[in-house]
């Protein structure tokens, strides 16, 4: 098991700790590590989890998907953030080459 694989299942196993805890199924926290897939994901999760006690499977879930929602929007505004430094620096550049006459 690489390094990775061991942070990824300390922190799947905290939250597989915590959820079990409040008395849900550890299938359920494990198919939650799973689909939140970075060990820093899964340990907000877990935060969530000793912090909130929520009383539900509906709440967790719905934790879960707004966590991975922020983490989808966050990698899009990175994506955009990049495509737009290339955008101007290709402008940039452009401009400073002087116009060849033909």
């Amino acid at each position: 098991m690489t390094l990775n694989q061991q942070i990824w299942a300390r922190a799947r196993d905290g939250l597989v700790a915590e959820v079990t805890a409040l008395g849900f199924s550890a299938e359920l926290a494990e198919l939650m590590a799973r689909q939140l897939k970075s060990p820093k994901a899964i340990d907000r999760m877990a935060s969530y989890v000793r912090q909130a006690k929520p009383r539900s499977e509906e709440m967790l879930v719905d934790e879960m998907l707004a966590i991975c929602a922020e983490i989808e929007a966050w990698r899009e505004r990175k994506e955009s953030l990049e495509a737009q430094a290339r955008y101007s620096a290709r402008l940039y550049w452009q401009k400073q080459e002087p116009d060849e006459e033909v």
